[in-house]
């Protein structure tokens, strides 16, 4: 590996188009609730700290600029303002927002400083990108009296996956995001560094507006308030619905979410469905072919803008190459009868990806990535027969402590491995003994030094996150969790993704001893939905034409439902039946916990 630390062109194009920005750059609710804030990143001004990996220093360097950006004539950017970044392309009679960051406040904030410059132009269009939240959770910020008369643009199945990820499995995956962002941690060199990916997650307002116009096919062409757009759909690839989009009056290429500044995660260690690098690869390249050689800017949602056509194709072709050989090469070993730790402790990129700043792991690492290609083809078994019935972990941590000789023989060899400088075993050996016994404070406290040094030398920003927050949690117990992904989508959630948000929270063993039948009939929207409990499932049988006993009956609009779900029963609803069956269903309902232990039992 041989970075080169004098190449300043990154910094150069960040520093592009630098119009303005906030100061301080602190963004909060009505309330005066701070839900941004990049104050606690001043010693990136400094030199790097020993408690800083140099490479991903200078990632935080680039990802803490912020502002409004013009990146052509048309077209301006706001970075810095959120993980992510918010696209304005001025159209004839208003302006095209792509991507409205993952808060309202940021977003509108972000609008209001383009404003400032460029006028009080109305949105006339929003694109959604993609179906990850901190690509349309803002958008009440730019639409704060709904959506009116705007089209919103977005990839085919983009409600689908959007429910997926920030509903059904929102709750764990907010909680592992906590981890991977570094959600609470302060700024600081022995703190949160940049999550890579941008410098922080806001934690203010989240919605969701649904599209009103699907992209279902490449070459499909729109447009919007007199701007020309040319989409080229990428299922599959850093989302499950994800499209390119190319504006041929400002020879500009959108690339979403699918070419960034850095290696980007095949499983992100918040948790998602496992990506494609090889589809991620073929459909960069179809980019290329498609629109690189027409174009003078590729902007993405994240990170900042490469100018020039030849540079373009050679950011490309990095980005291209990069998740093909994660692919080829993991199916490789993966057939030579390696499994996923295997591969990823052997694995090397060829030396011109090595040396690329715009290939490095700051996001995704080559070794999560490598274990995701294998998870892919071949799941979580490893083939081993050991691997098939193993203990869950505190089980497991018990007969350890106990084979060692009791958790201050534990102690003492870990501590024995930390010093020897092999501090992936230390914490192996260090959390059975915390999950043996789980007050031991000298065991807490020691495997906690341990996550802290291996944080201080992660280069991928969301590993130094994860092992900082096990530090941090170890030491002072569980923070809560601040980012509420699925609570502002509901009103936004069909009736039959309500219902399956529902059924996801029933308590099997517990529902497995009734059962009942409720029919709820949808005056707004000409439907009938049967919900059926049966062996402790919730089945939803929509428009149903078989005749059965019915326990009740609630006839209803959506909005009386979202009113019911929030606990406020069925005073003026119209029904029939047994109204005591809806009490039975919401009592078999288990609450998730947004703040589960993830460090300790």
């Amino acid at each position: 590996m041989a970075l080169d630390y004098e190449d300043r062109t990154d910094f150069e194009n960040a520093d592009r188009g630098f119009i303005k920005t906030l100061t301080p750059m602190r963004i909060a609710k009505a309330d005066g609730t701070v839900v941004f804030d990049t104050s606690g990143y001043g010693f990136l001004d400094g030199p790097c700290p020993e408690t800083v990996n140099p490479s991903l220093f200078r990632q935080a360097q680039l990802c803490v600029k912020n502002g409004l950006y013009k990146v052509v004539d048309g077209i301006y950017q706001i970075r810095g303002f959120d993980i992510s970044n918010m696209t304005i392309v001025e159209g004839d009679t208003g302006i095209i927002v792509i991507d409205p960051l993952i808060s309202a406040e940021c977003a509108a904030a972000g609008l209001a400083l383009y404003r400032e410059e460029r006028g009080d132009r109305p949105v006339t269009g929003v694109i959604y990108t993609h179906s990850h939240g901190d690509h349309f959770g803002g958008v009440d910020g730019v639409l704060p009296d709904g959506r009116g008369e705007v089209p919103i643009l977005a990839p085919a199945g983009f409600m689908a996956e959007a429910v997926s990820e920030n509903v059904y499995a929102g709750v764990a995956m907010t909680r592992r995001g906590t981890y991977m962002y570094g959600i609470g941690m302060t700024p600081g060199p022995e703190g949160q560094c940049s999550t890579g990916l941008g410098i922080q997650a806001s934690h203010g307002t989240f919605g969701l507006i649904p599209p009103t116009v699907d992209i279902t096919h490449t070459g499909q062409q729109e447009t919007v308030d007199g701007v020309a757009i040319v989409f080229q759909m990428t299922p599959g690839t850093e989302a499950p619905a994800e499209m390119n989009f190319y504006f041929p009056r400002h020879r500009a290429l959108c690339l979403a979410e699918n070419a960034t500044h850095n290696l980007h995660n095949l499983l992100t260690l918040r948790g998602a469905q496992v990506r494609d690098p090889r589809i991620w690869s073929r459909y960069i390249d179809e980019a290329m072919e498609m629109f690189a050689v027409d174009a003078d800017v590729a902007f993405a949602s994240h990170h900042w803008p490469t100018w020039g056509t030849e540079n373009i194709v050679e950011f490309l072709s990095l980005q291209r190459d990069l998740y093909m050989y994660l692919h080829d090469q993991t199916l490789r070993m993966m057939n030579q009868g390696l499994n996923g730790p295997e591969i990823a402790e052997q694995f090397e990129l060829s030396p011109n990806l090595a040396d690329a700043w715009s290939a490095r792991g700051y996001y995704g690492s080559v070794s999560h990535n490598v274990k995701a290609v294998y998870q892919r083809y071949l799941g979580w078994f490893d083939g081993h027969p050991t691997s098939l019935w193993e203990h869950p972990r505190t089980a497991k941590a018990v007969r350890y402590v106990e084979t060692i000789g009791g958790v201050d023989a534990v102690l003492e060899k870990g501590r024995a491995y930390a010093e020897s400088g092999d501090l992936r075993f230390a914490a192996e050996l260090l959390t059975h003994a915390v999950f043996a016994e789980p007050d031991n404070k000298a065991a807490k406290d020691a495997l906690a030094q341990t996550y802290r040094q291996l944080g201080f030398g992660a280069e991928n920003a969301t590993w130094r996150c994860f092992y900082l927050t096990g530090d941090n949690e170890l030491r002072h117990g569980v923070q809560s969790t601040p980012l509420d992904l699925g609570g502002g989508m509901a009103a936004a959630l069909s009736v039959d993704q309500l219902f399956d948000s529902i059924a996801i929270r029933v308590n099997g063993p517990r529902a497995a001893k009734d059962s009942f039948r409720i029919e709820w009939h949808f005056t707004d929207q000409d439907s009938v939905v049967r919900l059926t409990l049966s062996n402790g499932v919730l089945i939803q049988t929509p428009d149903p034409r078989s005749k059965a006993d019915i326990d009740l009956t609630v006839t209803l609009t959506k909005p009386q439902l979202l009113a019911i779900l929030a606990g406020k029963g069925l005073d003026g609803i119209d029904h029939s039946g047994d109204p005591g069956v809806l009490a039975r269903l919401f009592g078999l309902l288990d609450a998730p916990d947004p703040n589960f232990a993830v460090v300790t039992p």
